[in-house]
């Protein structure tokens, strides 16, 4: 009976903890990095560079203005796709880790234990 009972407790704690570990890290991590995301385009608010790309810069109507002003936004919209592009890989890169810690962890163990 008391057999019973432990070994459904700990398909339990083992489902919560895979539920936890998994789906709801996700949905922290995934926020978390949206809201970084949100903060880093404060900075290089990408998306409104991109639509006066064409407009001359603080309204210099002049020849070297508006090349000026296409030069600047082109800079800036590369360096922000480069940042973006930086933080997301290693945001996809640390939840792998994230995500493969538990198997290699087990992994370790069973590995130690059955060579000592």
């Amino acid at each position: 009976m008391i057999i019973i009972y432990l070994f459904k407790r700990f398909i339990y704690r083992l489902k919560e903890f895979l539920r936890h570990w998994y789906i709801k890290s996700f949905f922290i991590y995934f926020n978390f990095i949206v809201s970084f995301l949100e903060r880093i385009d404060r900075i290089f608010a990408f998306k409104i560079t991109l639509r006066f790309l064409f407009h001359p810069l603080y309204g210099d109507y002049s020849v070297l203005g508006r090349i000026l002003g296409f030069i600047f936004r082109i800079n800036r919209l590369i360096v922000a796709g480069l940042v973006y592009s930086a933080v997301i890989a290693a945001a996809v890169i640390l939840y792998l880790v994230w995500l493969t810690a538990p198997i290699y962890i087990v992994y370790r163990i069973f590995i130690n234990g059955w060579i000592k």
